[in-house]
């Protein structure tokens, strides 16, 4: 597992973002938890005590109310630029080495803070470097100033992204995962081979299909026809692989 978090490098830029939307990040921790092994379940709950993978997995937006953690921040998101690669961390960090910096704590046991807030984040983080919108192009903010309308309602590309596209389905996270926790045992086999880079990668290359925006900027049916599947897959890779990140550190 730690050859996966070898050779990763940033270019950054600033955005407002708050990863999938409360549903989303509690969609990926409730796959997560149905794909631990029982060693790994009795050994994460050891840790969250009375709170579940999926009510803990929005922990991390919820501290931005808290001064003391502004310098995490960064750590939600990552830049790579149309037609680059990813370059190297900057001094405030972005979310891949945000990754690796929480996956190091649980494995070696010196936490910054301690164990529960390591795990939570990495939880958190797991999520968000799914959402396509969280590897941005460093042109603007992550979606966030590409305003427009969705489903009659103002709004803007990240939002859509983080959150109306799934709020949109008017279903609860439990629904939601029974609804997309189908993959196969070749698909996880194949998605936890990945490394985090290709995570990163991977949401830069859907950018084509997020950025195909009428004209008009109002965007509706067709929309969330043609995008919900890209939602759903991202959320269920994003579940898969936190298990799997989760079981080489406790199973």
């Amino acid at each position: 597992m730690k050859r996966t978090f070898a050779s990763l490098g940033l270019i950054l830029a600033t955005l407002t973002a708050y990863g999938w939307g409360q549903t989303g990040h509690r969609v990926v921790g409730e796959i997560a938890w149905q794909h631990l092994n029982k060693k790994a379940q009795k050994n994460v709950q050891r840790v969250l005590g009375d709170e579940s993978l999926a009510m803990c997995a929005n922990y991390m937006d919820f501290i931005k109310s808290e001064s003391k953690f502004d310098s995490l921040s960064p750590w939600h998101y990552c830049t790579i630029k149309e037609g680059e690669t990813y370059h190297g961390a900057p001094e405030e960090g972005d979310v891949i080495m945000a990754i690796a910096h929480y996956v190091n704590e649980l494995e070696t046991g010196n936490y910054g803070i301690d164990e529960a807030f390591a795990l939570k984040c990495l939880v958190h983080l797991v999520g968000d470097i799914h959402q396509p919108l969280h590897v941005g192009n460093g042109t603007d903010r992550g979606g966030n100033s590409v305003k427009l309308e969705f489903m009659w309602q103002k709004t803007n590309l990240h939002r859509i992204w983080d959150s109306d596209l799934i709020d949109y389905q008017q279903l609860s996270y439990t629904e939601y995962t029974t609804w997309i926790n189908t993959a196969t045992q070749d698909q996880i086999a194949m998605w936890q081979k990945s490394t985090v880079l290709d995570w990163a990668l991977e949401s830069q290359a859907l950018h084509p299909k997020v950025y195909d925006l009428p004209e008009s900027g109002k965007l509706s049916y067709e929309y969330n026809h043609d995008c919900i599947a890209i939602v759903n897959k991202r959320l269920l890779q994003a579940g898969i692989r936190l298990a799997g990140v989760l079981n080489a550190i406790y199973g």
